[in-house]
């Protein structure tokens, strides 16, 4: 399924097209892959509408991405024929610069986005530098697995970057893929912290109560009490300017997304520095992943273990997926699984 050009998904709700192109040939530390399964997640609707757009078109899209070893190239030793693995949000980096020795990959000037910047996951077939290709443990089925792959890591590293002890309360803003695997994860390395949950969705507000919160509200309601760390999984501004008024003093505030969407960008000039900013709260983006983001979470997830609530479609509905997220039609994950007809 390919994206030729950007648009706008009020006006256009199938963006991509499905197309016949010759498998990729992998190069010398590169391994091919059979494509098993591959999460649909909100970055691609950024990239569909131009807020990250692709460095050229065509592209295919998709960085969730679960499949079988199918070939190997000439100096590609890490994995062997049929071995299960996934591909994240990293693609490559270029491993020499400051960020990258620092194991701050994810915020190296050569950062390449798989799905974004080379081809990804919403195909048959796709291929990866194998230093960038990760082990998938058996204890997940294909399908529970995508969304572990940037759901799931890019959760784990918001709650690293909060600063949460365990007994300090977590606010979480938004309910979709993302948030429902932080609690989970929250729940097993901070069993004293109390999460809370805002959503402008009642179903997800009830699923949030059904995976442990202890309190879910709307968007703008008050919790019973101010959060010692709040994450934002939206793509909106609101969320942003409503929980920081949540947020205690000396509070962190973990925004979780590439881009945000224009919307309701008028929120942003809405921010009173003594209600939201003021006592020292402090506001943090989150940039990418790193490897060792992924390697870590797998391992958490393992342990757990955690398994995602999915929503299965065939590859050719992935414009249908696609609609249903930008709608905020929202439980769990969505994933393609490449065998459904």
């Amino acid at each position: 399924m390919i994206l030729k050009k950007i648009c706008n998904m009020e006006r256009n709700k199938y963006p991509l097209e499905m197309v016949d192109l010759p498998d990729p040939v992998p190069e010398e530390r590169e391994i091919l892959i059979k494509v098993l399964t591959c999460g649909v997640c909100h970055t691609e609707l950024d990239e569909i509408e131009g807020r990250t757009a692709p460095a050229t078109f065509p592209m295919v899209l998709g960085h969730e991405v679960i499949g079988i070893v199918k070939e190997t190239g000439s100096k590609a030793n890490r994995f062997k024929i049929g071995d299960r693995v996934g591909i994240g949000w990293i693609y490559s980096a270029c491993g020499k610069c400051r960020f990258c020795l620092e194991g701050k990959e994810n915020l190296c000037a050569d950062f390449r986005a798989t799905g974004r910047d080379a081809y990804g996951g919403y195909a048959e077939c796709t291929k990866v530098l194998e230093d960038y290709a990760f082990k998938i443990p058996e204890v997940f089925s294909d399908l529970e697995a995508a969304p572990l792959l940037c759901a799931g890591a890019i959760g784990y590293r918001s709650l690293i970057l909060s600063g949460i002890r365990d007994g300090q309360s977590l606010g979480l803003t938004g309910f979709g893929a993302s948030a429902h695997l932080v609690i989970a994860m929250t729940r097993y390395k901070y069993p004293k912290s109390k999460v809370f949950v805002f959503a402008r969705s009642e179903r997800e507000r009830n699923f949030a109560i059904e995976l442990g919160a202890i309190w879910s509200g709307d968007t703008e309601e008050e919790p019973p009490e101010k959060l010692d760390c709040i994450i934002d999984t939206t793509p909106a501004w609101k969320p942003v300017v409503e929980g920081l008024k949540s947020l205690k003093s000396g509070g962190r505030f973990i925004i979780n997304a590439i881009r945000k969407e224009d919307i309701d960008k008028e929120y942003v000039l809405k921010l009173d520095y003594a209600s939201h900013i003021w006592h020292e709260k402090e506001i943090k983006s989150v940039a990418n992943i790193t490897r060792r983001d992924i390697k870590e979470f797998l391992e958490l997830a393992e342990d757990i273990p955690i398994k995602p609530e999915v929503q299965a479609f065939p590859l050719k509905e992935a414009n249908k997926a696609l609609t249903e997220l930008k709608e905020g039609k929202i439980r769990g994950a969505k994933v393609l699984k490449m065998d459904l007809l």
